[in-house]
């Protein structure tokens, strides 16, 4: 299908002016995370794009534009993707490739298959799809077949095409063998896994391994898939959490993610560009200490 780039470019520069005019007005910057094992600093509000980019038509993907750059404008920068996610490796490939700041994304992907010669073939498919020489973040995708790839990853890092190496998966219960490679396997750059102020399994060790192992951590399912939005959607903020402008049950609920010392980024997706800006903002101001987030937590017990 034809995609009209131009037209894709004009709603980026458009949306950038606008928003750039606003971040100027309340002048907040959102907070970095430190990559332990490089020193590298990055945002700590990210993109999925589970669903939401697995489009191709020209309307779908001039939004994901206007989603991509809504985040954008407020200091996103990790873009996280996987072939397991259908046409969303190309989207991102189509919506950055005429964006004025393209190389100043970090961008993440998986390898989702089974057997070394597959791995790498799939790998190749997903530079690109995406338009790129190098991938920040190539991760092996819900632990498919993780001693195969391992090795080519390190492979991959050590000839520059990729820059860091993860793991990933989006349950509870792999939470403990995401925890036993990371303390066998001490090249590990980043893991991603599950975590909510509903679902708060990975507290019992998943982030403290990480942290011990100086890994970084990508988060996510924030919202599971949207179910917990909907468990609170009718119910009132606590006036605690607004007078610190904490104003939406997603920047509450990221709030407390990101106040965890362990988390070095969230991920949550969305194919709406007033909700990307949204959580982009909740990465900035004010962070939770452990009295605050431990009255969130309760607050969410009484619900």
């Amino acid at each position: 299908m034809f995609v009209n780039l131009h037209s894709i470019l004009a709603h980026y520069t458009c949306i950038r002016c606008r928003a750039a005019t606003f971040i100027t007005s309340i002048d907040l910057i959102m907070l970095e995370r430190t990559i332990p094992s490089s020193g590298e600093k990055i945002p700590v509000i990210g993109l999925g794009t589970w669903q939401t980019f697995d489009v191709s038509g020209q309307a779908e993907l001039e939004n994901c534009t206007k989603v991509l750059h809504a985040w954008d404008v407020h200091g996103g920068r990790l873009i996280d993707s996987s072939p397991m996610y259908g046409k969303a490796e190309a989207a991102i490939g189509t919506v950055t490739s005429n964006a004025p700041l393209r190389d100043n994304y970090f961008y993440a992907t998986k390898v989702w298959t089974t057997g070394l010669q597959q791995g790498i073939q799939q790998m190749q498919q997903s530079f690109d799809r995406m338009g790129r020489k190098t991938v920040d973040l190539m991760q092996i995708h819900n632990l498919v077949d993780w001693k195969a790839h391992l090795p080519q990853l390190r492979k991959m890092k050590e000839e520059g095409t990729i820059r860091y190496i993860g793991i990933t998966h989006y349950r509870d219960s792999s939470h403990k063998e995401l925890a036993n490679i990371l303390n066998s396997e001490h090249d590990i750059d980043f893991v991603q896994f599950n975590y909510s102020l509903f679902n708060r399994h990975a507290e019992e060790y998943l982030l403290q391994t990480a942290m011990h192992n100086q890994v970084a951590t990508l988060i996510n399912r924030p919202f599971g898939e949207g179910s917990m939005l909907q468990t609170v959607q009718n119910k009132t903020l606590p006036p605690w959490a607004i007078e610190q402008d904490i104003t939406t049950w997603p920047g509450f609920i990221l709030k407390y993610i990101i106040s965890h010392p362990a988390v070095t980024c969230v991920i949550p997706a969305t194919n709406k560009s007033q909700h990307a800006a949204s959580n982009a903002l909740a990465g900035s101001d004010f962070i939770p200490n452990e009295a605050f987030r431990k009255k969130m937590v309760d607050y969410i017990k009484g619900i």
